[in-house]
């Protein structure tokens, strides 16, 4: 479970994404159109054209988690 900190650093993907998008979809639009690495230790925050559904991409441990509401 992800807990909100101020030791990490937040990233919102400004475009609307793709729902259906996994680990490695999400994983390129944080390196092809954030310009980061998705193995920091950031967080980076997708949501839905109608800002309806969200996704929320971090490392944790040796692989990644993805949340989604």
């Amino acid at each position: 479970m992800l807990q909100l900190s101020v030791h990490l650093n937040y990233f919102v993907y400004q475009a609307p994404a793709d729902m259906r998008k996994s680990f490695d979809g999400l994983s390129g639009l944080v390196r092809s159109h954030l310009g980061r690495d998705p193995m920091s230790r950031d967080v980076f925050v997708f949501f839905n054209r109608r800002a309806t559904h969200v996704k929320v991409l971090h490392r944790e441990g040796d692989g990644f988690a993805v949340s989604h509401r």
